[in-house]
C-alpha cells in the first residue's frame, strides 16, 4: 500500500528565471543538479545559466561558482566536502575550491558537451560525454589516468561504488556497463531496457560501504519509464520498478540502502522499498523533477524541478 504522508516541505527556494546564453528568456534559471554535501550541512546547485551555487539549510546562497561557459549538468561534492566537481555543456569540467568558490583546475578533454562526473576519491573522478567516452581524471594531473570506450551512442552517467573499485556508466544504447580500472573492457553489460538509460545509482551497500552486510545493487533509470535493481555478483535484474508514466531523470539510495527515491518528468517522486521492489511513499510536484538527493541523515531530500523551484522534503522513513 501506498502512504501519502502530510505535506512534507520543508524548504522552498525559487530562483528568478535568467536570460539564457542563447538570449532566450525562461530555461536560464532552471536548476538541472543538485547534491548534498557529506555533513548535510551544505546545498549545491547548478543550471541552465551556467552557474554552481553553494547554500545553507536554511536557504542562504553561500558561494556563486562562475566558469562554465553554458548550462552545467552535474556537479558533486567530494568526500571530505572541501571540493565541488562540475560538468557543463562547454565539454568541460571543473574542480572548485567549496569554501571561496574559486576554480582549482578545468579539463577539457571530451569533444562534446560532458553529461555526467563523479568522485572515486577526494581528488579522482570520471566525467562522460555525448562523444560516447568516459575519462577518469585526477587533480594536479595535466592527462587523463584512463579512457573508456565502448558504448555506442552518448553516455548520460557514471558512477562510482562504494569502494570506489568499480564504475558504471549508462547509455543512450539502452544498456548499463560497469567497469574496472585494471581493464578497458566492460566487467559486465547489463542488458533489459527498452529505451535510453538516463541515469544509474549504486546502493550505498556491499564490500567498503557503511552496510557490507547487504549485497551490492545498481539501480538503472530510463526513458521507459521503469528503474530496474541489478545484481552485480551475477548480473541478473532483482526488481523493475514500473509506477512511473514518463521517462525518469534522477534516482537515490536513502543511506541505509533500504529506500530509493525516483524523480520523473511525470512531476511525482516515489519512494521505494529496495527489498521487494514495494512502491511506499509518493510526492507530487508542480513541474517536472529533474534530480533528487537524500541527506546523510536519511530523513530529507532535496529535489528540482522544471518550474525553477528546489524542494526540500520530510521523507523519515522512521515515522
Amino acid at each position: 500500500m501506498c502512504f501519502l504522508p502530510p505535506p512534507p516541505l520543508l524548504l522552498l527556494l525559487l530562483l528568478t528565471p535568467l536570460r539564457s546564453q542563447a538570449g532566450h528568456e525562461g530555461a536560464g534559471g532552471d536548476i538541472t543538479t543538485l547534491d548534498w554535501n557529506c555533513h548535510g550541512t551544505r546545498l549545491a546547485t547548478g543550471s541552465y545559466d551556467g552557474l554552481g551555487r553553494i547554500w545553507d539549510v536554511n536557504g542562504q546562497l553561500l558561494q556563486t561558482l562562475k566558469s562554465h561557459r553554458g548550462p552545467i549538468f552535474s556537479l558533486k561534492w567530494n568526500r571530505r566536502g572541501d571540493l565541488l566537481l562540475s560538468g557543463s555543456v562547454d565539454a568541460s569540467a571543473i574542480i572548485w575550491d567549496a569554501a571561496s568558490g574559486q576554480k582549482r583546475q578545468q579539463f577539457q578533454f571530451h569533444s562534446l558537451p560532458a553529461l555526467d562526473v563523479d568522485w572515486k576519491d577526494d581528488t579522482t573522478f570520471a566525467s562522460c560525454s555525448t562523444d560516447k567516452s568516459i575519462y577518469v581524471c585526477r587533480l594536479d594531473e595535466d592527462k587523463p589516468v584512463r579512457h573508456f570506450t565502448g558504448h555506442r551512442d552518448e553516455v548520460n552517467a557514471v558512477k562510482w561504488d562504494p569502494s570506489s573499485t568499480l564504475l558504471a556508466s549508462c547509455s543512450d544504447d539502452y544498456t548499463a556497463k560497469v567497469w574496472s580500472m585494471d581493464s578497458n573492457s566492460p566487467k559486465l553489460d547489463l542488458l533489459g531496457h527498452k529505451k535510453e538509460i538516463y541515469t544509474i545509482n549504486w546502493s550505498p551497500s556491499g564490500p567498503g560501504s557503511k552496510n557490507p552486510g547487504l549485497p551490492l545493487l545498481l539501480a538503472s533509470a530510463s526513458f521507459d519509464t521503469t528503474v530496474k535493481l541489478w545484481d552485480v555478483a551475477t548480473g541478473a535484474c532483482k526488481h523493475t520498478l514500473a509506477k512511473h508514466t514518463a521517462p525518469i531523470y534522477s534516482i537515490a539510495f536513502s543511506p541505509d540502502g533500504k529506500y530509493l527515491v525516483s524523480g520523473s518528468i511525470d512531476r511525482s517522486l516515489l519512494v521505494w522499498n529496495v527489498k521487494d521492489g514495494a512502491l511506499i511513499r509518493r510526492y507530487r510536484g508542480e513541474g517536472e523533477v529533474f534530480e533528487v538527493s537524500w541527506d546523510s541523515t536519511g530523513r530529507r531530500v532535496a529535489a528540482c524541478f522544471s518550474n525553477s523551484k528546489l524542494a526540500v522534503l520530510d521523507f523519515d522513513m522512521r515515522k
